[in-house]
């Protein structure tokens, strides 16, 4: 039985609006970065991108999208050292600039213009290095209510709700759907089912409303 787990509609909420780390889009763009690697977003994305934050954002070094995208990348890779991370985050942000001189509207029309279908095509979905994971949690972050397709969503859509979806885009429409049936928004049930997979879910949720 899918339950609700408390908090995680504000985290969910703060998420479509824009908000997450204090609002700062270079920061969500760096932990989509991070993410995209597959690393524990608990232990390892977000002590990451708070260090970013404390000592690129907060210092006034990186600030907005084309600080980001004219950033020294080997300057990045003394904080996380993947080069294939930086070039992909560098270059979502220079695309998202084309949509707008303001951060938070460009991710937000960007996420507002562009379909799942034929994603790869599309902008950002151009970018070297964005898979459909990276492109489905860019688009929750710009306020398009969403699942990520990863292996953990796929588990928890399979396991709790018994639902067997293969191919991509067809997990992303069973997950939205499963969402809808049960009162919570897809993007929700996305963070639901991270912190189903953690150990400690008093914390994962603790760290998901910090952010």
């Amino acid at each position: 039985m899918l339950r609700r787990i408390p908090g995680l509609d504000r985290v969910a909420e703060r998420c479509l609006s824009t908000a997450r780390w204090g609002g700062s889009v270079v920061c969500m763009l760096v932990d989509a970065g991070i993410t995209s690697t597959g690393v524990s977003y608990f232990s390892v994305v977000v002590p990451r991108v708070r260090r970013f934050q404390r000592e690129f954002v907060e210092a006034g070094r990186i600030t907005c999208l084309e600080e980001l995208a004219e950033a020294d990348t080997e300057e990045l890779l003394g904080l996380w050292g993947n080069r294939r991370s930086w070039r992909m985050v560098q270059g979502v942000a220079e695309e998202l600039l084309s949509y707008s001189g303001e951060d938070a509207e460009a991710i937000r029309r960007w996420a507002g213009s562009v379909e799942l279908q034929g994603w790869r095509t599309q902008p950002v979905g151009r970018v070297a290095g964005v898979g459909i994971n990276t492109f489905q949690y860019l688009r929750m972050m710009g306020g398009v209510d969403t699942v990520m397709p990863d292996r953990i969503v796929r588990r928890f859509v399979r396991e709790v709700a018994g639902v067997h979806a293969e191919d991509e885009l067809r997990l992303v429409s069973a997950a939205e759907e499963l969402a809808e049936s049960t009162g919570m928004s897809a993007t929700e049930l996305c963070f639901t089912a991270w912190v189903w997979s953690c150990r400690d879910k008093k914390r994962a949720v603790e760290q998901l409303l910090s952010i």
